[in-house]
């Protein structure tokens, strides 16, 4: 590599780092939920897809993608023990850079926010203050195992539920559509918890109290798992309740593949947490948007 070559990568990010930063692999969970919610709706999707589409990126590559910035950037000295080839502390996103993108995104997300009208701005405010309060002090609930996993997991699924129907239905959503959105967001708090078993060194030498930390990784995930189990327990009720049989069927089975997984996830929590995100939690998202076609043959 050339001195020119060097000089360059100290002083202006890498295009790929920067990419990195904001997280792709993050996007899906609110784009999901985004979706989740539009369908809910009872709207018919073809006649408003643009407003759906646009909404689905910025409930993900924009408002999730910067509040994955910004937590890289409040976290930039943790991630120097966890993961250190990270984009900021590797220096690949030299100086404040990783700081700039966070702002520059805050801003894009509430200007693409008041293209979908007083709802979409108001829930995209939300999700923006949300994201800052998490990652930045002096707030930083991230350092609760309780409160920080709680708020991702509102952000991260409720909220985008919530904005998905409100936006297509200019109004607020029905009780049963925002009972189910609490319901799964108040599930999700068991799969940040399990997100948070790859931090466990840097979270405890920077006094990140979260559950894995505080409880140990055995405890943390038996809580975790039984979070998301009783949220979709209180599902499969509702929709029996609201007279929706085969729906509840269907998250019933979604449950007992997940109680599978999970006896697999306790063996080896934290080497097994991984693998658990992507097989109990794919069919915890399965069942979202099976409620949400339920939701819609009641709206």
């Amino acid at each position: 590599m050339s001195a020119l070559d060097t000089l360059t990568v100290r002083t202006l990010p890498e295009p790929r780092a920067m990419l990195r930063l904001i997280k792709p692999v993050t996007w899906f969970p609110p784009i999901w939920a985004y979706l989740c919610g539009s369908v809910s709706a009872g709207v018919p999707l073809a006649d408003h897809w643009p407003t759906v589409v646009l909404g689905m990126v910025l409930a993900g590559p924009i408002v999730c993608g910067m509040s994955q910035a910004a937590n890289d950037w409040c976290d930039r000295h943790v991630d120097a023990i966890n993961e250190p080839d990270r984009p900021i502390p590797s220096g690949r996103i030299p100086g404040r850079w990783g700081l700039w993108i966070a702002l520059a995104m805050t801003v894009l997300s509430l200007a693409v926010g008041w293209l979908l009208g007083p709802w979409g701005f108001a829930a995209t405010l939300t999700g923006v203050l949300a994201a800052w309060a998490y990652s930045a002090e002096p707030v930083r609930l991230k350092r609760s195992g309780w409160w920080g996993p709680g708020l991702v997991g509102l952000s991260y699924e409720g909220l985008p539920w919530f904005t998905g129907a409100a936006v297509l239905l200019n109004a607020a959503p029905s009780f049963q559509t925002v009972t189910m959105a609490g319901l799964y967001a108040l599930g999700a708090h068991g799969i940040m918890t399990l997100n948070d078993f790859k931090a466990l060194e840097g979270d405890r030498q920077h006094g990140v109290r979260s559950l894995p930390v505080v409880l140990g990784p055995e405890v943390a995930a038996r809580i975790a798992c039984t979070v998301m189990a009783l949220a979709q327990v209180l599902v499969v009720a509702l929709l029996l309740v609201w007279q929706k049989p085969w729906h509840a069927l269907a998250v019933t089975a979604l449950i007992l593949g997940q109680l599978a997984a999970m006896r697999v996830l306790f063996r080896d929590p934290k080497g097994k947490a991984p693998w658990y995100n992507g097989t109990g939690v794919v069919m915890y998202v399965a069942g979202m948007m099976v409620t949400a076609f339920a939701l819609r043959g009641m709206a």
